[in-house]
């Protein structure tokens, strides 16, 4: 398209995307499409505001969250009905990520009604891009509070090697942490706080040395747990499955002539096996 043209916003439903911090991420796009929507669908209105209000931007808003998807919906639909552009946005970040839109979204595809992303900054990606992972990643979203129900959870998403993104509201980070430590032991971790803002804070480590974080934290946290890293798990896993035949041989054999046997044997750095026979003689 030519650089110069600049496209029109027609009738439909835009999905824009707007800074999770730092005013100064918001795109041209964006801008342009907030100012000729008719009709601007905020998370909070009271949080929207202040971002409009910084660009000049005055269209009429309304409340669209969780608790009145359902029936607002209905209604925005006919609006675009009549010819409206109306524009979806989040709190922060990108609209139907973790956050409400996809009612509205589907029932835009059932009606045939266009439906276009302005595309921007998203807490995920941003995090991903910064955590030093695989880019192969899995994004999860918010975590549930029942204990049995997030244990079953990790049992599975321990056995994906991929990285995996997490939302979690700050005050809860320890108890997540305390989970992860068990079900992501062997794996790296970024904690990523405040991003683009002025106190932004990136804490990293890996899963079961990593502190807890300090009482009193407000808003959400991003959090991305690494692939699993194969050669630790791996080599781990041929110790357990020679540890009948270590302890025999303990039992017969020097330190050190063990060490050298299972080191060869198993294709494993003596230093390993040096410290995990050490660990079966103590017992």
């Amino acid at each position: 398209m030519d650089k110069n043209k600049q496209q029109t916003f027609s009738t439909g439903l835009y999905l824009v995307s707007t800074p999770i911090g730092n005013m100064e991420d918001i795109t041209y796009r964006a801008l342009r499409a907030l100012k000729n929507s008719d009709i601007i669908l905020c998370e909070d209105t009271r949080r929207s505001i202040k971002l409009l209000t910084h660009f000049k931007i005055k269209k009429k808003l309304l409340s669209y969250h969780k608790f009145n998807e359902e029936k607002v919906s209905e209604k925005v639909i006919d609006y675009i009905k009549k010819n409206m552009v109306v524009s979806l946005i989040s709190d922060a970040g990108t609209p139907g990520i973790s956050d409400p839109g996809k009612v509205l979204l589907n029932k835009c595809i059932e009606e045939k009604i266009t439906v276009c992303p302005i595309p921007g900054v998203s807490a995920v990606t941003s995090a991903v891009s910064i955590s030093g992972f695989s880019d192969q990643y899995l994004f999860y979203g918010f975590l549930t509070k029942k204990e049995k129900e997030l244990e079953n959870l990790f049992k599975n998403l321990c056995n994906i090697d991929y990285s995996l993104v997490f939302f979690i509201p700050a005050k809860n980070i320890n108890f997540y942490l305390s989970k992860f430590k068990k079900y992501f032991f062997g794996r790296k971790i970024l904690i990523a706080r405040e991003m683009t803002k002025l106190h932004e804070e990136f804490s990293r480590g890996e899963v079961e040395l990593i502190n807890d974080m300090p009482h009193g934290l407000k808003g959400e946290l991003t959090v991305v747990i690494s692939e699993r890293i194969l050669i630790k798990k791996n080599e781990k896993e041929i110790l357990e499955s020679v540890k009948i035949e270590i302890m025999k041989m303990l039992q017969k054999y020097s330190h050190k002539d063990v060490v050298e046997f299972i080191s060869k044997k198993e294709n494993l750095p003596k230093k390993l096996v040096y410290n995990y026979c050490l660990t079966q003689k103590i017992k």
